[in-house]
């Protein structure tokens, strides 16, 4: 089974900045794309980004883009989500999952996600 673990989370000012990471268990990410979701306490889960095997194209919902960038270096068998500019409303719990291609089923088992909040 498909398994990928979230890291970076923690709290930070309104303005401020993070970066999360996705790293794969016991299987190449570069043969996946990977999608970044998050859920708020009270509402569902939604996707906020995602990134191509090749790196080369990227999606980003509208209420982060400008703000949120997704990138991978698959040497590392690792996806980022650097998260800029950030407000309140990105604190949610921040998980990714691997797909084929953006936008198909997800493969992988959701993990425990990293926490992400944004209060002064």
């Amino acid at each position: 089974q498909l398994q990928l673990v979230e890291s970076g989370g923690g709290l930070v000012q309104p303005g401020g900045s993070l970066r999360l990471s996705c790293a794969a268990s016991g299987f190449s990410l570069d043969s996946y794309a990977v999608a970044w979701f998050r859920q708020a306490p009270g509402k569902e889960r939604e996707g906020v980004s995602c990134i191509f095997k090749s790196g080369g194209s990227t999606y980003y919902s509208d209420s982060v883009k400008g703000r949120f960038t997704v990138s991978r270096d698959n040497a590392k068998n690792t996806v980022y989500l650097q998260m800029n500019s950030l407000k309140p409303e990105d604190t949610a719990v921040y998980y990714c999952a691997a797909r084929l291609v953006c936008f198909s089923p997800i493969l992988s088992s959701w993990g425990q996600g990293t926490q992400v909040t944004v209060s002064s």
